[in-house]
């Protein structure tokens, strides 16, 4: 009699598969069930006597640690500051803070000019009145306060230039 590799497949009864198939199933779970502890920063499932006390047992699955990638040295040689950053020339670097305070300084002009024309139509909290505010109050209202927010923004503004400039070592007003 002769048989082929297909044959003995052949000849197992669909109990005998099931049976195969569940045991195969089992084995597995059983090693996916190994208990995980973690000790501080360690994941083990394997602790020494002395580590399981101090170890908390994980539950509800796996855990899967992936470490971490050691950046790979820079082959190029560094210049400049110990931060990488290139040195600037002392004098480009003075021309550089006479342009930023140039600009804070017109910048801090135009805020206050604007300060201070919203202050003159806010008027106090009471501006004047305008066509369709005589009869309707609330949209007066509605003006008031969204001028009493543009102040308060604009104060703010001058403030913040007004910081900006003193850190740059200019007395602003």
């Amino acid at each position: 009699m002769q048989f082929n590799r297909f044959s003995l497949f052949g000849r197992i009864t669909p109990s005998l598969r099931v049976l195969a198939a569940a045991s195969l199933v089992m084995a597995s779970s059983a090693q996916a069930q190994s208990s995980i502890y973690r000790c501080g920063n360690e994941y083990t499932n394997n602790p020494t006597p002395e580590q399981k006390r101090s170890c908390k047992l994980i539950e509800g699955g796996g855990v899967t640690v992936v470490p971490a990638v050691k950046p790979r040295p820079n082959s190029a040689k560094p210049t400049g500051d110990s931060a990488g950053q290139p040195r600037v020339d002392p004098d480009q670097q003075k021309a550089r803070d006479n342009d930023a305070r140039t600009i804070l300084e017109t910048e801090l002009r135009k805020a206050e000019a604007k300060l201070a024309e919203i202050q003159k139509e806010y008027n106090n909290g009471e501006p004047e009145k305008k066509g369709e505010e005589l009869r309707n109050v609330a949209r007066y209202q509605e003006r008031v306060s969204d001028l009493k927010a543009a102040v308060a923004r604009s104060e703010a503004d001058v403030a913040g230039l007004r910081r900006e400039l003193q850190r740059l070592g200019n007395s602003a007003k």
